[in-house]
């Protein structure tokens, strides 16, 4: 069983802009959000973190309601021009080094979180979905949010925070799905 206040105590230590306990029923899952996925993103069908690769959006809804809890976490890093795409992807692989670390503090404490954060997968150079073979990587491997068709903007507005938070400050966003049980 997760001890919330240790947990607390270790996110406080980290580089976390915030984080929330929130009721996986609470998120909306929309085919709007993997239409975006499939028509606008050139890792559609590229990786086993992006859909098709995750199953359909019902699927990835089911998947993450069988956990009782989720934990939403989130980092911001300020650039110099966030219409820079390259120097806004650049602070991606912070944000996915704190959420491992958030996800080995739960997994410390026996709990294996389903882990969702942000784009594709970037662990292997070439993804083994193109070849037609299982993910090498299934226990580091973190499918994207969007992939599984959650649109965090109603989750944010209920919690009363903004989605951006400056005008050059790109904003990440992970999500731990668990259970005590």
């Amino acid at each position: 069983m997760l001890n919330w206040e240790l947990l607390e105590a270790q996110l406080a230590e980290l580089p976390l802009y915030t984080y929330h306990a929130i009721d996986p029923a609470v998120l909306e899952f929309s085919p709007r959000v993997r239409w975006i996925c499939q028509h606008e993103c050139p890792m559609y069908g590229k990786s086993w973190a992006c859909p098709p690769g995750v199953g359909t959006v019902e699927q990835c809804r089911a998947r993450c309601r069988r956990y009782e809890k989720c934990l939403m976490i989130s980092t911001i890093t300020e650039v110099s021009d966030i219409a820079d795409t390259v120097e806004s992807l650049a602070t991606r692989p912070a944000h996915e080094r704190v959420t491992n670390q958030v996800r080995d503090l739960m997994r410390a404490q026996g709990v294996e979180p389903y882990v969702l954060s942000t784009e594709a997968c970037a662990i292997c150079p070439r993804c083994a979905i193109l070849d037609g073979q299982s993910c090498r990587f299934p226990d580091k491997m973190h499918p994207c949010v969007e992939s599984h068709g959650i649109n965090l903007l109603p989750l944010l507005e209920g919690l009363g925070l903004a989605f951006q938070y400056g005008e050059n400050v790109v904003t990440w966003f992970s999500l731990l799905f668990y259970s005590d049980t």
